[in-house]
């Protein structure tokens, strides 16, 4: 027989190994949890994004955004989404914060990122309805879904939300989660922000929402499309109701609150038609070509860019063009149309650079070079003036040749008789034009063009005098802006601020800009003289505007290719440019017919704006030039005549004499 030892150290062995497997068990039940844990995680975590520094979040995840401002700061036009401006929480009115917090999450304030109690709530309700009819999402997980997360519906994308929340709640406050929140929750029409989405639908900041509209806005984060105000009105006032009840029962506003708001539902207050068809696309594409030039290339993708543009004026300049061209236009085998207007100061307050933005994005008032015809000389005689020509000299209007070149008078001859030098500029006479080209070189024609702030190429030959040289529209009102401003060149420029939506200031045009005294002040107030004669007695009539001075020129190229007329008032210099695309002739459109009809058109209609700068007088700042007497008429012809003799004796003479 066993000992009773023997059968002790037995069972303390038996004892032993049951306690190894035990541990041995263990050991693999703890590894193997272990192992699934790590498992778990890298399934269920790895990849997934982590959350930037707190300054970092507000562009996270933005797409490049333009939004474009008029003069007045007003929107007149956005590209890509659309983000109004960053507004803190505590701005907001209550209501609209209790709107959104009542609808989607009650326990905003309490919670750590995740509502244990929703996320039960909408399983069961979910399983009783067998489908999915209530979300269990709070604020703040709906914020790290829009900013971190991609749209995919899974057990892992869910996970990695309620994870990516609660750091979240650890990194900001409430407020500013609320806040971020706010500004970035999606709300139809491309719109993200309760301060976009205000303005979009009912014209105003987020500042200034009314209850109705506070609940229609919250309303619009369950289904943003079905519940679009623009496409399905009634749907949105009843899911509005929806959340005013929802405000009730989270003790946010009182039953008859509800019931007012309900019976005096939101209205849309949509951006004007007008506004948005007045040819910005052309004013937009512009901007985004000053503002590249203005940024490095690494500039925020959320622009708000404040510009020069009048919408009065914009709306006006669009309307001249297009009735006219409507009216005419077919006739006159005239296909487009471009006008822009600066202010003294430079300031683009108005550009539209085709019939139609939507047919046509092709900026003519900018991107077209094409011949200036006649309203060139304005250039060429302001060289001359500099070059000792006065507005009373004469000339002789004869057959010239320069070179192989004989120009034409647009009649087709010559009137063989000495007139001075403002007629001959008033009747757009080509003859003397090409004498004082010859007389003084067309490389000082070029030179003065330069000055006047015309940038595209110029070669130096005789046919300058005649507008040969290719131009833009809005050149060549910056170069007449010259002589309205008494020689000073303030070059067109339509960008004055640009900010980001968080309203932090990314370039300010300075106001110090010193302005370039380019041409002597008395010859621009002569140049103004000859300008003035164009249209009270000459080539551009129709471009008069009742009740206010005027000045401009006519300008047409060879074969009716292109017509223009460019003038100022003493608050406006405008160009106008009717031609074609195919740069096919025209019906014998000329400058002073279709671009001075709308030229004059749009000029009325700006002196006539109650937004237009209101001044005391609108008269031109012309030259005091004294009647000439019988006897300096008499002179005057004499000796244009003799230098017109001596200039024939001398192309007589042989060319190895000279």
């Amino acid at each position: 027989m066993e000992s009773r030892s023997d059968l002790t150290r037995i069972v303390e062995t038996k004892t032993r190994r049951r306690r190894f497997g035990w541990l041995i068990a263990l050991g693999f039940v703890v590894g193997a949890m272990m192992v699934g844990h790590l498992a778990f995680h890298v399934y269920f975590y790895t990849g997934m994004p982590e959350i930037p520094a707190a300054q970092h979040l507000w562009s996270l995840g933005r797409e490049p955004s333009y939004q474009l401002r008029d003069r007045n700061g007003e929107v007149i036009g956005t590209r890509g989404p659309y983000y109004g401006e960053a507004i803190e929480a505590g701005e907001l009115p209550a209501h609209l914060i209790h709107a959104f917090i009542a609808t989607e999450d009650r326990r905003f304030w309490e919670h750590d990122g995740v509502d244990r109690r929703a996320i039960v709530r909408a399983l069961l309700a979910n399983w009783r309805a067998g489908g999915v009819v209530q979300g269990g999402s709070t604020i703040t997980q709906q914020l790290v879904k829009n900013l971190f997360l991609t749209p995919e519906r899974s057990l892992r994308r869910k996970l990695q939300e309620i994870r990516l929340a609660r750091q979240l709640e650890q990194m900001l406050s409430k407020p500013e989660i609320l806040t971020l929140y706010l500004n970035r929750v999606y709300l139809g029409q491309r719109t993200y922000g309760v301060d976009a989405a205000s303005r979009r639908y009912f014209g105003h900041p987020a500042t200034e929402v009314t209850l109705a509209e506070a609940a229609m806005l919250a309303g619009l984060v369950k289904a943003p499309s079905r519940f679009d105000p623009t496409r399905n009105i009634e749907e949105a006032h009843e899911r509005a109701a929806v959340v005013l009840q929802n405000m009730v029962e989270a003790g946010y506003i009182t039953q008859a609150q509800a019931e007012a708001a309900s019976e005096e539902p939101a209205q849309l207050q949509l951006p004007d038609a007008e506004v948005l068809d007045a040819g910005v696309g052309y004013v937009f594409d512009l901007a985004v070509e000053e503002i590249e030039a203005l940024l490095p290339d690494d500039h925020a993708p959320d622009l708000v860019i404040h510009t020069t543009i009048d919408m009065e004026l914009q709306r006006a300049a669009l309307s001249a063009v297009t009735s006219m061209l409507d009216e005419e236009g077919e006739a006159a085998n005239a296909g487009q149309g471009a006008i822009a207007t600066v202010d003294r100061d430079g300031e683009i307050v108005a550009l539209v650079g085709g019939r139609s933005y939507a047919d046509s994005v092709f900026n003519r008032a900018t991107q077209a070079r094409r011949q200036p015809g006649s309203a060139f000389k304005t250039i060429v005689f302001a060289a001359a003036l500099e070059r000792g020509v006065r507005p009373n000299m004469r000339y002789y209007d004869e057959q010239i040749t320069i070179g192989n070149w004989t120009p034409r008078n647009y009649n087709g001859g010559y009137s063989n008789s000495a007139m001075t030098v403002r007629e001959a500029f008033r009747r757009s006479i080509n003859t003397i034009a090409a004498r004082l080209v010859d007389d003084m070189g067309a490389e000082e024609v070029v030179s003065t063009a330069r000055r006047l702030g015309i940038d595209s190429d110029l070669d130096p030959v005789p046919s300058i005098a005649l507008g040969s040289q290719e131009v833009t529209l809005l050149e060549l009102i910056g170069a007449y802006s010259v002589f309205a401003n008494d020689g000073v060149l303030r070059r067109p420029h339509l960008v004055t601020a640009i900010h980001d939506t968080r309203g932090r200031v990314i370039y300010e045009r300075p106001e110090t800009t010193e302005p370039a005294q380019v041409y002597d002040p008395e010859l621009a107030r002569q140049m103004s003289g000859l300008l003035r004669g164009v249209v009270t007695d000459g080539t551009g009539r129709r471009a008069n505007v009742e009740g206010v001075e005027v000045a401009g020129k006519t300008g047409t190229s060879q074969d009716w290719r292109d017509a223009w007329f460019v003038g100022y008032s003493s608050r406006y210099v405008t160009g106008v440019w009717v031609g074609n695309d195919d740069d096919s002739p025209m019906e014998r459109v000329t400058g002073g017919g279709l671009p001075a009809q709308i030229w004059s058109l749009f000029m009325t209609a700006a002196h006539a704006e109650p937004g237009a700068v209101a001044q005391a007088d609108d008269a031109l700042n012309l030259p005091d030039e004294p009647e000439l007497t019988p006897e300096e008429e008499r002179l005057g012809s004499f000796y244009a005549e003799l230098a017109s003799e001596f200039r024939r004796a001398e192309s007589r003479v042989p060319g190895d004499l000279n």
